[in-house]
């Protein structure tokens, strides 16, 4: 199967779970419901893994950001947060630059 950068953006926005910063540790953290954060995540910091790995890029493009995936995939709990091939693949070609994409929430 040829992997492309509309694959690897779809299988970016599958992705599971919720990101918050740990203001004591520093480290960002997954949960896999907004309430486990408990006391150490403010409420205004937990974002969606989905959104998480996407940064305000130059205009109205987005870049997927290999540097957060990777924070995804240290907690090594790929399938729970459903890290699939298309995102390995990414990660793992370095020499390609980052995907830049204008995203668009679509009604269906």
């Amino acid at each position: 199967m040829r992997i492309t950068s509309q694959l690897i953006c779809r299988a970016a926005d599958q992705l599971k779970g919720f990101v918050g910063l740990n203001r004591k540790t520093g480290h960002y953290i997954v949960r896999f419901s907004e309430d486990s954060f408990g006391m150490d995540v403010a409420d205004d910091g937990i974002i969606p893994a989905s959104e998480f790995v996407w940064a305000t890029g130059p205009g109205q493009a987005m870049t997927l950001k290999r540097e957060l995936i990777q924070l995804l995939l240290d907690q090594n709990i790929d399938e729970r947060i459903n890290i699939t091939e298309p995102l390995r693949v990414y990660m793992s070609r370095v020499e390609v630059l980052e995907i830049s994409a204008v995203r668009r929430l679509v009604h269906g």
